[in-house]
C-alpha cells in the first residue's frame, strides 16, 4: 500500500450538482462537503455515490492498462459471488466453514497442478497476493536456516540469493526481516538470474535462492531446473544444501497449461515452496495469492499460530488477519468454471495475442524486441539502434494520449543503459484491441520521427512502472 503523508492543504469543498439531491435538489447543496475533513452532516447515499463516481471518472481505463499483470475482467457470475461473500471474514473459519473448505480445495488443486509428489502432505494458504505469499515463504526459509544454525545465529547474518530482476516485495522482505540480499546482476542480453552465478553467491549463511517463473521486466522464465542442478552440484562439492523458492506470481498459472514439459515445480526435489497470484493469470480480481510448501518440514511449525477464535481452533500463517472471503470464493469459481482445458485455452489466447502483437511491433522497423511473448504473454521492446529522434519514454507518453498505459522504464544494474517498453497481455486484451494498439503506435511514428531528439526530460514522471 502506498503511504500518504498527513498534510494541511488549501481547504476546498466539493461542488454538488442540484440534480444529485434525491428529493430536494437544494437540500444537499446547503453545505458542500470538504475534501480533507469529515463533513459535519450526513448526506443522501445517492449524492455521496455520485460525488465519488465523478472523481473516479479521471482514472485510466483498466482494460487499456498494459502495465499491470492484475486481472481487469471477470464474468458477471463471479462478480455476483464476490458481492455475496464480501462480508465474510476469511479468518473466521469456524463461522464460515464452507468458505474455509473452498480455500482448502484450492490449495489441493494447486498442489496437484504443481506436481507435488504427495499432494496430501502439501501445506498451503491463501494470501492477499504474491507479495504476502513471498514474505511468508521468505520467513519459512529464514526460520529453517536459523534452526539449522542455532549455534551461530543471531551472530551470523543470513542472506538470500536472487536475480536483480526480482519483484520489489523481495527487497522489502530482506529489509523487514534483516536478511542480506545477494543479487545476480544482468549481463548483456541475459535479463534474469544465471544459475551458476547464483550458486557462487551461496555460502553457509544462505537461507535460499529465489527463482522467478516469469520476470516482470521482460516476461521471461528463469531456468529453475538449471538452478536446482547448480545447487545440487554445490552440495556435492561443499555439503551446502540450499533450498529454492519459486516465485511463480504469473508463470505458475501459465506454465502448467502451456509448457507442460517444462520442469520447474515440485518435481524438482530442491523446490521447497511456490507462490502465485490468483489475481494475475489466476484470473481473479485483486487481491488473492497462494503460498504452498512441499510438506510440513518446509514450513516450521513454530511459525503457525493456532488461535482460539470465536469458538474454533484455527491454525493460521499470514501477515494479515481479517480479510474478505470473496476473492478465495472467486478463485474456486474460476477453477471450477475453466478446469485445465479452459485455463489452457485462455492462456493460449493471451500468448497468441502477445506473440502476434510483438511481431507487428517488430515489423514497424523502429523497434527491437527483447522478448516475444512466448513464455509469459508479455513482451518488452526498445528503440532500434538507428532511432535517435525519440526514445521509449516519448512513445509511452504519446500512447497515453490515446488511452493506452504502456510503461517505459530503465533496467537495473548492470544494464541501466537499456530503456524499454513492456506490454502485458491478459485475458480481456483481445486480438481486436491489440490491432488497435498496433495501429495507434504506427500512426504515432511519423510525428516521432520528425522530432529533433527525445523530448521527455523527466523520465520519472513520463510513466509509472509498478512490477
Amino acid at each position: 500500500m502506498p503511504l500518504h503523508e498527513g498534510h494541511r492543504p488549501v481547504e476546498r469543498r466539493l461542488s454538488v450538482n442540484p440534480f444529485y439531491g434525491p428529493a430536494n435538489p437544494l437540500g444537499d447543496m446547503t453545505e458542500a462537503p470538504p475534501t480533507h475533513r469529515l463533513p459535519e452532516q450526513p448526506m443522501a447515499p445517492a449524492t455521496a455515490h455520485q460525488l465519488v463516481r465523478d472523481e473516479l471518472m479521471l482514472d485510466g481505463n483498466a482494460r487499456l492498462n498494459l502495465a499491470t499483470f492484475v486481472t481487469t475482467w471477470m464474468e458477471p457470475e463471479a462478480g455476483v459471488l464476490m458481492a455475496e461473500c464480501r462480508d465474510k471474514n476469511m479468518i473466521d473459519k469456524d463461522e464460515y466453514p464452507r468458505t474455509a473448505e473452498l480455500e482448502r480445495r484450492c490449495v489441493a488443486m494447486l498442489a496437484d497442478l504443481w506436481n507435488a509428489p504427495d499432494p496430501a502432505s502439501v501445506v498451503g494458504c491463501s494470501t492477499t497476493g504474491s507479495s504476502e505469499a513471498c514474505m511468508l515463504a521468505g520467513m519459512a526459509l529464514k526460520r529453517r536456516w536459523a534452526k539449522r544454525n542455532a549455534d551461530r545465529y543471531p551472530g551470523a547474518r543470513p542472506n538470500l540469493v536472487m536475480g536483480v530482476n526480482v519483484q520489489v516485495c523481495w527487497d522489502k522482505f530482506c529489509t523487514f526481516w534483516e536478511v542480506e540480499p545477494r543479487l545476480v546482476p544482468m549481463e548483456g542480453e541475459r535479463f534474469h538470474l544465471d544459475p551458476q552465478a547464483a550458486a557462487e553467491l551461496c555460502d553457509e549463511n544462505t537461507i535460499g535462492v529465489v527463482g522467478i517463473l516469469g520476470s516482470t521486466f521482460d516476461g521471461s522464465y528463469e531456468p529453475i531446473a538449471e538452478l536446482c542442478a547448480a545447487l545440487d552440484a554445490l552440495r556435492e562439492r561443499t555439503g551446502l544444501d540450499i533450498p529454492v523458492h519459486v516465485d511463480g506470481a504469473s508463470g505458475a498459472m501459465v506454465a502448467p497449461f502451456l509448457d507442460e514439459d517444462l520442469v520447474w515445480d515440485f518435481r524438482l526435489p530442491r523446490v521447497a515452496s511456490i507462490n502465485t497470484s490468483g489475481h494475475k493469470y489466476g484470473l481473479v480480481y485483486p487481491g488473492v495469492g497462494w503460498a504452498l510448501w512441499r510438506d510440513s518440514a518446509a514450513l516450521p511449525e513454530e511459525l503457525v499460530f493456532r488461535v482460539n477464535y470465536l469458538g474454533g481452533d484455527m491454525p493460521t500463517f499470514a501477515l494479515n488477519f481479517s480479510r474478505p472471503g470473496a476473492q478465495v470464493v472467486a478463485q474456486y469459481y474460476t477453477f471450477l468454471r475453466l478446469g485445465r482445458q479452459g485455463y489452457r485455452a485462455v492462456q493460449q489466447a493471451a500468448r497468441d495475442v502477445a506473440t502476434e502483437l510483438a511481431g507487428r511491433v517488430e515489423g514497424l522497423g523502429d523497434f527491437r524486441l527483447l522478448t516475444r511473448g512466448d513464455q509469459l504473454p508479455v513482451f518488452a521492446f526498445t528503440t532500434a539502434p538507428d532511432v535517435t529522434a525519440y526514445d521509449v519514454f516519448d512513445v509511452s507518453r504519446r500512447l497515453r494520449e490515446s488511452g493506452w498505459l504502456v510503461p517505459a522504464y530503465t533496467f537495473p544494474p548492470h544494464r541501466e543503459d537499456l530503456s524499454v517498453l513492456r506490454v502485458v497481455c491478459r485475458n480481456g486484451f483481445s486480438t481486436d484491441l491489440a490491432e488497435m494498439l498496433a495501429q495507434d503506435l504506427e500512426q504515432l511514428l511519423p510525428d516521432l520521427r520528425r522530432q529533433p531528439g527525445p523530448l521527455t526530460e523527466d523520465r520519472g514522471a513520463a510513466t509509472s512502472f509498478h512490477h
